[in-house]
């Protein structure tokens, strides 16, 4: 088995490696189909290439593949939580959600986050590496091949922060919109970031048709500083600006989300002062109440609380949600799983 991982090679990468190796070039269309439409696991049930190619593909490349070491199925909406192994070991997580307009799996990029926000179960040992796009893709693969249902849309809010394994992303998303494999949409796709403002910037050039969804979870830089350490290089006022400008750039309404923690972030006062920041915007702000996480120490409010604060953003002009909460369970919170399992072993 050879070195190379070609199935995060997208299409053109593709075309350009059959030229190296002095095959047609239809054969890239035909290696495309095998890896991203039948998802095959190895090179010898590609039938219709000639022996002498797959041995030869067989050489120098290999097929990524991932396995279900968990999956915990919610007896209360039927969300199931995967823990993925991958071929070094580390495990990854995947949420696996079902709505009326159809299945959206949540997926992670990276295995940990350096990242350091002070809610988050999936910074708490730091960042072991980034996924490769391969890796990603078997995310979606692995969960509809185990479902037995097609993915409708994909969330890039799992362990990890996209944005700082970008040029992976960014391979990934090409795979996963082409025609000649999954081929859905990007409009489908929800991008989240904890605001890397460069890379916001390198996002908006490419024109995307995807959701781009911030976490904010402060409506101003001192609460900011405590709970995300990215603030204290891209402070608030930058990062909206950025949000301004991709706006602009691309047409696309971001989303912001917002994690309500009791007596941190959750006061009428925070409400306001949110809503003052982000009129104008045409934002829409996702309320999350946040996932207790015992080394945190923070918790949440009580529904009313959470339900003032959504109505005092609507009351000043803001668009404002709750997020519904799914698989509450199965640990269905990113990092939660993980965690349990390597506290086992």
């Amino acid at each position: 088995m050879g070195g190379l991982d070609l199935k995060s090679y997208t299409f053109p990468e593709l075309e350009t490696a059959v030229a190296e190796l002095g095959l047609p070039r239809f054969r890239a269309g035909q290696i495309f189909g095998w890896l991203h439409e039948k998802r095959v696991s190895t090179f010898a049930e590609m039938s219709n290439l000639p022996a002498s190619l797959r041995g030869q593909l067989d050489e120098k490349f290999y097929i990524n593949a991932i396995r279900i070491k968990k999956r915990l199925v919610s007896n209360i909406d039927g969300t199931v939580k995967y823990l993925y192994e991958l071929r070094d070991g580390n495990c990854v997580e995947a949420v696996l959600m079902r709505y009326r307009h159809g299945n959206s799996l949540c997926i992670s990029t990276q295995v940990g986050c350096r990242m350091g926000c002070k809610f988050c179960a999936s910074t708490l040992a730091g960042r072991m590496r980034d996924l490769t796009a391969s890796e990603m893709l078997d995310e979606v693969y692995t969960a509809q091949a185990d479902s037995g249902e097609r993915v409708d849309g994909v969330v890039l809010m799992g362990i990890g922060e996209p944005l700082d394994n970008f040029d992976n992303v960014m391979a990934f998303l090409e795979i996963l919109s082409d025609a000649r494999g999954l081929n859905l949409s990007l409009r489908h796709v929800s991008l989240s970031t904890c605001g890397l403002v460069d890379r916001i910037y390198e996002l908006a050039k490419r024109k995307l048709q995807l959701t781009l969804s911030v976490s904010l979870h402060a409506p101003n830089d001192t609460i900011r500083n405590l709970s995300m350490p990215i603030n204290k290089k891209y402070h608030i006022d930058r990062l909206l600006e950025a949000c301004r400008d991709y706006f602009e750039a691309t047409g696309r309404r971001i989303s912001f989300e917002y994690a309500l923690i009791a007596g941190v972030n959750d006061a009428p006062e925070h409400a306001a002062e949110l809503a003052a920041r982000l009129r104008g915007m045409g934002a829409h702000v996702n309320l999350i109440p946040v996932n207790p996480v015992a080394e945190t120490g923070y918790r949440r409010g009580d529904r009313a609380a959470i339900e003032r604060f959504q109505h005092e953003l609507q009351r000043l002009g803001v668009n404002a949600t709750i997020r519904r909460e799914l698989g509450a369970d199965i640990s269905a919170a990113c990092g939660q799983l993980r965690r349990q399992d390597a506290a086992r072993e």
